[in-house]
């Protein structure tokens, strides 16, 4: 198991629509690289926000997916939710300030650290836990100026 964090350019902060821009961006990355994603937010407004980032996509770079309890039987490829999930996924990409109790049920976990202040204190906490879990943890850069 695996977790790795994104860490954000001086302008995404916590909830911004950057931030959702930009997890949208890597999960398509990792939907495209064969993995069945959940999207976990912190409120059902937020998922909402993130269903409707994916609909802006160009036809040529969609992303299948569906919000939790909608969709075809099975699930759409990514499913975005703020609740537990109901089926199982390879990749998590965590877009709350704590660590799921669901968490060590993904073989890959995506999650970022924000710019301000109290959105890497979080992102710190979860990076400990992730740790205390024996994850293996990665950091990078995210760097792509088109997306910001």
């Amino acid at each position: 198991m695996k977790a790795k964090f994104y860490i954000m350019p001086d302008s995404v902060t916590t909830d911004s629509e950057a931030l959702d821009s930009i997890a949208c961006q890597i999960l398509a990355q990792y939907y495209r690289a064969g993995e069945r994603i959940l999207v976990y937010t912190s409120s059902k407004q937020h998922a909402e926000r993130l269903d409707e980032v994916l609909w802006q996509f160009e036809p040529e770079q969609f992303v299948p997916h569906n919000l939790s309890g909608e969709g075809p039987q099975g699930g759409a490829p990514v499913e975005i939710t703020w609740q537990a999930p109901r089926q199982r996924r390879q990749c998590l990409v965590n877009l709350t300030n704590s660590v799921p109790d669901f968490a060590r049920n993904f073989q890959h976990i995506i999650d970022f650290v924000p710019a301000d202040e109290t959105g890497k204190a979080a992102a710190r906490e979860r990076y400990r836990v992730y740790r205390q879990q024996g994850l293996q943890l990665d950091t990078a850069a995210y760097t792509n100026p088109e997306i910001i």
